[in-house]
Formats: structure tokens, C-alpha cells, sequence
């Protein structure tokens, strides 16, 4: 099995990790219908809040050497911590890198935690209950809930699961 970690990110990775954000966005673009800006680069309002403000954290996460995705952080003050972006590049998917880096990061955040994904992501559905029951057995919840602000997209799905302290 390749090994993976989950490091705290700082200013030096910014540039690997904004170069990852395009890759994700590009991705999920499938599923949300977002275009690009005039500029060739997706919004990037979670990327900046990851790094600027101080209830956010972001992760690189690598195998060995090489960068293989990233996974954002909100709420750390907050009762309940949101994964807020996750992304593996896909020569990483199906390996077990993205089960392995999502338990890492949520066990240097023990307490509750959601994450949404959209139902018609067919492989997200699958990662997202599979890591909910790895994490948390069978005490995870599910529910569907509107995108804020957009009325035009169908409601995301959100898995609610307590990350025990180890």
C-alpha cells in the first residue's frame, strides 16, 4: 500500500496547493456546471480562506515525495468541524491514499464533523459513506441540504459522524 501524509500547510506550499485547487475545480466543474474566470483560474474563495483566516486549515497531502491532493479545514473553533474541500489527483484514486489522508486529517481534529458531496458524483458517494463508517462505524448521519445560493443545483448530500480522540 503507498503511504501518505497529511501536513499542515504554509506559505511555501500555497503554490502546489493552488495548482491542485485547479485540478479539484476542474473536477468537480462536472457537477456544479462552474466555468472558468476570464483569467483561466476557478473561484478561489475556499483556497484563500484556507490560508487567511484563522478558524480554516489547509493540508498537503503527499506520497513520498510527490503532492497528491489537498483538504481544507473549516470551523476549528467551531462545535463542528467541516471538511471543506478534499481532492486527490486521480493516478492517486482508488489506491487508498484518499481513505488513509481523510482519517489522518480528521484525527488531528477529534469531535463532529460533516462533509458534503454531490449525489450525482457517483464516486464521491461511495468514498464518503465508506470513510464515515471507517471513521465512525456505524453512528454517522446523512441528510440532503440546499446549496446556498443556488437554487439551480440539486441539494448536496451532507454525512454528520463523530471523529473519536485517539
Amino acid at each position: 500500500m503507498t503511504n501518505v501524509s497529511a501536513r499542515l500547510a504554509d506559505a511555501t506550499d500555497q503554490p502546489i496547493l493552488e495548482r491542485l485547487w485547479l485540478m479539484f475545480r476542474h473536477d468537480m466543474s462536472e457537477f456544479s456546471g462552474a466555468l472558468l474566470n476570464s483569467d483561466g483560474t476557478f473561484r478561489s474563495d475556499r483556497l484563500h480562506a484556507a490560508f487567511k483566516q484563522p478558524d480554516w486549515a489547509p493540508y498537503l497531502l503527499t506520497s513520498g515525495a510527490s503532492p497528491v491532493g489537498l483538504a481544507f479545514v473549516r470551523g476549528l473553533t467551531a462545535p463542528t468541524r467541516v471538511l471543506s474541500s478534499f481532492f486527490v489527483v486521480r493516478g492517486a484514486r482508488r489506491t487508498g491514499i484518499g481513505l488513509r489522508a481523510v482519517q489522518e486529517v480528521v484525527a488531528k481534529h477529534p469531535g463532529p464533523w460533516e462533509v458534503a458531496f454531490q449525489e450525482s458524483n457517483v464516486a464521491a458517494v461511495g468514498f464518503w459513506r465508506r470513510a464515515a463508517t471507517e471513521i465512525a462505524g456505524d453512528v454517522w448521519t446523512e441528510e440532503h441540504r440546499p446549496v446556498p445560493g443556488r437554487p439551480d443545483l440539486p441539494p448536496d448530500t451532507w454525512i454528520t459522524f463523530n471523529a473519536a480522540q485517539r
